[in-house]
């Protein structure tokens, strides 16, 4: 055996040895210093994203929660369309024996008849001297004792419309309470448990880990989607970050918090440990590190191939949180925050002054399915409505509910129509009238679902959207003057409903 050749080889092979670990150093380090700056953009990007994503929907669940009381107001007031109930008092010494059994029956048949669709525990009259008319429970009877109506009087916070809206009574959290003045000797009291807000806080798809939670001034806890945190004093640490503010948002390395307050100084707090809400993140990135580790000798293209594992999952958090937060939860369209938003935006984009429109429609007698059907049965009327636009317009509209039964659509015209812009509008007015045309719903089939529509053309009405809605909303106004079910263009000096009063 060659000595010099063996000595050579041997040379060679721990050349090569060295050019091997150095690609795989180089390698190595590259993937190394990628990961880290990647994972560190990645990590801001996610938080700005996550937070504002957070903020809409908090504002969207504060929305809900208007809507939510609001409709317990509403059914509060129907109260008082039957004459006997406001004028009727079970204090009056002159009251015939007879006469008061038959007043009281029909006061108690009006009030069934409100909350038949109702999940309330207590929807009844109480008279001064204590005496209940309607649906009244005996946990309510027995917890508030002999001080049922001077307790429930003293829930009447709002001077201006004599109601009010309490919960706590006696440190019992289970219940919320609206009381409203009915005359000098009766209250009107509605109470329902705590828990029938969990539909008024669903939990939005891909944050579970987020608790949701409405809060007194106090700090105390009304309502969490953590079961047996009512009436307990908000977290501490919580409460600290969100101490004298009506609306924050907040992100550290410790919570993601946002607040928003709403009527009655009762504020929707949304927490969770930041650790948790990046702990996808943080599994992702400890796996790709390990993975790169082991691959590193492969090649730098399986470590580019590695480190887009970061950037897929933040994507797919960022994607559901964006659809929660943009999207109207009911219909599926776009909220009216984001609407309103998109449109700008493309209004000031479209620089040659194309003509584009907005259509506003409003459903007539909505509020008519809503009272008779229940809010739930309206629920599914404002989804089918969703469908029908979804139906009528294109991709490349804008379609938005702006709240409550008012629904809005950015009409996009096509050069090829821009010629004969308006035939194209009143083309798809007319389309979005048929639609409608046999959309009956109810049991019987009996309740007729159609809309009035006001359209404002850009630029030759307004060059935003808060002009464009503006006369939109007149245009619609004319809509309802005329009959209803028909949609009006708008003209000028058009009167809107507030000029015509």
């Amino acid at each position: 055996m060659n000595i010099k050749n063996v000595s050579t080889d041997l040379r060679i092979k721990r050349l090569k040895q060295m050019m091997l670990l150095s690609v795989v150093l180089i390698i190595f380090l590259l993937a190394a210093i990628i990961s880290v700056l990647t994972i560190k953009k990645t990590d801001a990007a996610l938080k700005t994203k996550v937070t504002s994503m957070t903020s809409a929907l908090n504002v969207q669940m504060q929305m809900n929660l208007d809507s939510y009381l609001q409709r317990m107001e509403t059914i509060g007031t129907l109260v008082f369309a039957e004459e006997e109930v406001y004028q009727y008092s079970a204090v009056d010494s002159s009251n015939d024996e007879y006469e008061a059994i038959k007043t009281e029956q029909l006061i108690a048949d009006k009030l069934y008849d409100l909350c038949i669709m109702e999940n309330f525990v207590d929807f009844a009259i109480v008279y001064s001297n204590n005496h209940p008319v309607g649906k009244m429970s005996n946990g309510t009877v027995k917890l508030f004792g002999d001080s049922l109506y001077s307790d429930l009087e003293a829930m009447i916070n709002r001077q201006k419309t004599a109601d009010g809206w309490s919960t706590g009574y006696k440190e019992n959290y289970k219940r919320i309470y609206y009381v409203k003045r009915v005359n000098s000797d009766a209250v009107l009291v509605i109470s329902f448990y705590t828990n029938e807000l969990d539909d008024v806080f669903e939990h939005p798809g891909g944050i579970d880990d987020i608790a949701v939670q409405l809060v007194e001034a106090n700090g105390i806890v009304i309502y969490s989607s953590d079961d047996g945190q009512e009436g307990q004093v908000l977290d501490p640490e919580v409460a600290e970050r969100v101490k004298g503010r009506s609306a924050v948002t907040i992100m550290d390395d410790k919570y993601l918090i946002t607040l928003k307050e709403c009527g009655d100084n009762w504020s929707v707090v949304c927490s969770a440990p930041t650790r948790k809400i990046l702990k996808e993140k943080n599994d992702v990135t400890f796996f790709v590190i390990i993975v790169t580790i082991i691959a590193a000798a492969a090649a730098s293209a399986l470590s580019v191939v590695l480190i887009s594992k970061i950037i897929n999952p933040v994507h797919e958090i960022v994607d559901s949180l964006s659809d929660e937060a943009h999207n109207d939860l009911l219909t599926g369209i776009f909220n009216k925050k984001t609407f309103e938003k998109k449109v700008e935006e493309i209004l000031k984009q479209n620089r040659s002054l194309k003509k584009k429109a907005v259509i506003l429609l409003d459903l007539d007698n909505f509020k008519g399915v809503n009272d008779t059907l229940g809010h739930a049965y309206g629920d599914k009327v404002l989804a089918g409505v969703g469908d029908i636009l979804k139906r009528v317009f294109h991709a490349d509209d804008y379609l938005g509910r702006l709240g409550g039964d008012e629904f809005c659509v950015y009409l996009n015209i096509s050069d090829f129509c821009q010629g004969n812009y308006r035939k194209h509008i009143e083309e798809k007015c007319a389309e979005l009238c048929r639609a409608f045309a046999n959309n009956y719903t109810g049991e019987s089939g009996n309740y007729k679902i159609s809309a009035s529509i006001g359209v404002a053309i850009f630029p030759d009405n307004g060059d935003s959207f808060g002009e464009l809605y503006k006369c939109a909303d007149k245009a619609l106004y004319a809509s309802k003057h005329k009959g209803k079910d028909t949609y009006t263009i708008y003209e000028e000096n058009m009167p809107g409903k507030e000029e015509t009063k």
